[in-house]
């Protein structure tokens, strides 16, 4: 795996080693009182940065409100030091800080976290996403003695008919979620009709993602989703404006609802802002299904 990273700027190199530095402390915060032997000898096997900024065609467009995210694979030697909130809901949040209130670092930063045994048990089954990482990704930090395993070519048919599977369960739900959200604000419980709109969002996201790489990530951080399948599928960007203040806030509105609008009592939105957001998933909606008849057909055997 490659590990240089002279086609990045230096201000992106020192942020990303400002990265590993911050994903290494709170990890190891987080196991330092551990009582458990399997949690003592936990380690980070290997820091790897994946996508835009590994291949070198990152988006840097403040005028046009987009900007690419830094995208890591954390590979751990345990399965159950994955757990997003127990272990790294910590260095989540301190590199949210970092790169909104701090102004450490110049992009978000998306992180996911699988253990070694997985990463080859994916490699070797050929799914498309952990391919891309062996192939193209560049390692930040890899302890020494714990190879990747050799991809797997996946054979297209096999494929084409996981992708199939992925798209004919969760469109519906995106779809379904949509109608669910109608039905709420119509019965004026904006509240519960913006949750079920990031739950229509969330589903999409999800659906294209699968059908693209064979693979989501295990969350419900609507920005983090977005980010991902924007990554592999640029066309996407389209559903969310970015260049305006109120737009902004809308998305912002939407991705905090999966927790504020069902729990806190201070989360307001309004029918103007409920219908603008309940447009954007829609084209959503259609953007995902485009782009997934496209590539099914496109793998459709001739």
């Amino acid at each position: 795996m490659r590990t240089d990273l002279d086609h990045l700027p230096g201000s992106k190199q020192r942020e990303l080693a400002h990265v590993v530095r911050v994903l290494f402390e709170e990890f190891e915060r987080e196991i330092g009182l551990a009582t458990q032997s399997w949690k003592k000898r936990g380690r980070i096997l290997k820091v790897i940065l994946y996508g835009s900024y590994a291949r070198g065609d990152w988006v840097d467009d403040p005028v046009g409100g987009y900007m690419s995210d830094y995208d890591i694979l954390v590979i751990v030697n345990d399965a159950r030091l994955t757990d997003p909130i127990e272990y790294w809901g910590k260095a989540d949040d301190r590199l949210m800080r970092d790169a909104t209130i701090n102004e450490a670092l110049s992009a978000p930063v998306n992180f996911i976290v699988h253990d070694l045994a997985d990463v080859n048990d994916q490699l070797t089954h050929g799914r498309p996403f952990f391919v891309d990482i062996a192939r193209q990704g560049i390692a930040l930090y890899e302890a020494e003695g714990f190879e990747l395993a050799s991809p797997r070519v996946l054979p297209p048919d096999e494929a084409r008919a996981e992708a199939l599977r992925h798209y004919e369960f969760w469109l519906p739900k995106v779809a379904s979620s949509i109608r669910g959200a109608v039905r709420y604000a119509e019965d004026g419980e904006r509240n519960d009709a913006v949750f079920t709109l990031h739950q229509a969002a969330e589903r999409a996201y999800h659906c294209v993602l699968l059908v693209l790489t064979l693979y989501s990530p295990k969350s419900h951080k609507l920005n983090f989703l977005r980010s991902h399948a924007e990554e592999v599928a640029p066309e996407l960007i389209a559903a969310w404006p970015r260049a305006d203040k109120s737009s902004r806030r809308c998305f912002e509105l939407l991705r905090q609802a999966y927790v504020n609008a069902r729990y806190s009592p201070h989360y307001e939105i309004s029918d103007e802002e409920l219908r603008w957001l309940g447009e954007r998933v829609a084209e959503l909606q259609i953007l995902v299904k485009q782009i997934c008849e496209q590539r099914l057909a496109a793998a459709e055997p001739q």
